[in-house]
């Protein structure tokens, strides 16, 4: 990568701060070919050849991509306040998240957090840790020595049970196969290898008419999904819900949000809760399978403990730990963030106009040889650290500029600042619950050595991640491969 040394934002707004090269895109088009082609190395590509700031246009939206941690970790934190999330990803996914916690703005974002953030304290969240690991229990009970497994398929599956049970209730599994349609128009509508995904949603495309009719089909079924609980008599106290479309109803019947924005959320975090989770699942799975030594490695500490994990001994498992945050960091299921300026800024010792897009990209930026040492390899190893005493020990739930003494920012799976995802901590006891529940009873060896991932409202694979499943046979494998 580019260095942009030199370029650091936190100079506030420079005078001689000038505006970033044009890019070299087709007219009216702009650079929507190269993005088609492959957003990801576009990205990649952008980046190197530009540095911290680099800009591209979209059918006439000018953006930047911005990949500088340290102007990154200003967007988000020091003046979040003068970002939104702006009209791109609105006019993209406004249809689909409506006015609810991801899209919302202000007072209105700041009402919704509050009357949600009970359902992610952490003891609430390690109260759902028996039903992440009994799925567990079932996904490789489904498996026999031998099987080869759709990693993919079999994540998504778990990942949707696991929502269901925990966050929305037993009332949501009769309804996955409505689920399921909706979310594969919803990637096939953002696979960005298609021109489509480009254009307005009320374009009629094949793709756009599918979305909406399989859209309005699982907003109908939340609404009655809402009915139920109404007439069954919802809690009368948002942190007394027995999950989260519980807290939604509560909320919206104290009037901290109105039942359109009730249903917003319901669908923000059906996909956001299961989507995200399922592919961090995937790609933790891949990377260990085509590590054996540094699978065993979290075999021999999960099988240490005299029954299935519990929350809190995982968030003590180093091993694991470090599994999860680096396949997070090599294939973060989220592959750029959005916002948009209120009014003009100065990043990376550029002049960016208010009213831009402002891509943020965890792909690029956690894939800077700057930051990470080897980094298009699977290292889990990089997130340990030994104590004089040998303990080993590894960050914390959210890992920061202490790591290997990088910016901050140079990691940001979740995103940051005050608009951080709300689920982190439950899609992090998740990850590591399921991953050490599997590797007790399961062995994997890699079918498909490596990923060919695309960009759609995620990073998606193109195709299976085919694993073969064997019973752990007690053979020896080096820790060191």
């Amino acid at each position: 990568m580019s260095d942009s040394a030199g370029r650091h934002d936190g100079d506030g707004e420079s005078e001689d701060a000038v505006r970033p090269p044009e890019p070299d895109g087709l007219p009216v088009l702009g650079n929507v070919h190269s993005l088609t082609a492959d957003a990801l190395d576009f990205y990649e590509r952008r980046a190197d050849e530009r540095g911290g700031v680099a800009r591209y246009d979209v059918l006439g939206t000018e953006s930047y991509l911005l990949t500088d941690p340290h102007a990154i970790r200003r967007v988000l934190v020091e003046d979040h306040a003068n970002y939104v999330k702006g009209e791109m990803p609105r006019e993209q996914l406004g249809s689909l998240l409506g006015d609810g916690l991801f899209l919302a703005e202000a007072e209105t974002w700041r009402e919704q957090r509050t009357a949600m953030r009970s359902a992610f304290f952490r003891e609430r969240v390690d109260a759902y840790g028996d039903v992440m690991v009994g799925h567990a229990r079932t996904l490789a009970a489904d498996w026999d020595d031998g099987d080869v497994v759709d990693l993919d398929e079999a994540a998504t599956q778990y990942a949707f049970s696991v929502l269901a049970e925990g966050l929305l209730g037993d009332d949501v599994e009769r309804e996955r196969e409505t689920v399921r349609a909706a979310a594969k128009s919803i990637t096939e509508r953002f696979d960005m290898r298609r021109l489509t995904s480009f254009l307005p949603e009320w374009v009629p495309t094949p793709t756009n008419r599918r979305y909406r009719r399989r859209l309005d089909a699982l907003r109908d079924t939340l609404r009655e999904l809402v009915a139920e609980r109404r007439q069954a008599g919802p809690p009368t106290d948002p942190g007394s819900a027995d999950d989260l479309l519980g807290t939604l109803v509560v909320a919206a019947e104290l009037g901290a949000i109105d039942d359109e924005e009730l249903l917003d959320n319901a669908v923000t975090f059906l996909f956001a809760g299961h989507e995200t989770s399922a592919l961090g699942l995937t790609y933790t799975l891949h990377a260990l399978a085509t590590r054996p030594g540094f699978q065993e490695r979290v075999r021999r500490e999960v099988t240490a403990f005299d029954d299935d994990p519990t929350p809190a001994q995982v968030r003590d498992s180093p091993a694991l730990t470090a599994a999860v945050d680096e396949a997070l960091r090599l294939y973060p299921p989220v592959h750029s963030f959005f916002r948009e300026p209120t009014e003009p800024v100065t990043l990376g010792g550029y002049r960016l106009p208010a009213g831009v897009v402002v891509t943020l990209s965890p792909w690029v930026v956690h894939r800077d040889g700057r930051w990470w040492e080897d980094p298009e390899t699977y290292r889990p190893e990089r997130w340990l650290r030994t104590s004089p005493s040998g303990e080993v020990s590894v960050g914390d739930d959210t890992p920061g500029p202490a790591v290997g003494g990088r910016p901050e920012y140079a990691y940001f799976p979740f995103g940051g600042g005050p608009r951080h995802c709300i689920g982190m901590r439950f899609a992090r006891l998740e990850l590591r619950l399921a991953t050490a529940t599997l590797l007790r009873r399961v062995r994997l060896d890699p079918v498909d050595e490596g990923l060919t991932l695309r960009a759609s409202a995620n990073t998606r694979p193109a195709g299976p991640v085919r694993v073969r499943v064997h019973e752990p046979d007690g053979r020896t494998v080096s820790v060191d491969d």
